[in-house]
């Protein structure tokens, strides 16, 4: 693992808690969506969210 400041640690973590945060916000939107294309365009959103926090947890390692 490389080095990492604790600004950095402190950045990822506010951006980690961020999409996660919006991944919680999109999935709820997706189950109340009534119409299907809506649904979707949640559920790819909170996908995408996730995948970014995954993405920068990496970081973490």
């Amino acid at each position: 693992m490389t080095n990492i400041s604790e600004l950095e640690l402190q950045n990822l973590r506010h951006l980690i808690g961020g999409f996660d945060t919006t991944h919680c916000k999109l999935q709820e939107y997706a189950k109340q969506a009534e119409d299907s294309q809506v649904k979707q365009f949640f559920e790819k959103g909170a996908q995408s969210a996730m995948d970014n926090k995954q993405q920068l947890m990496k970081f973490l390692q």
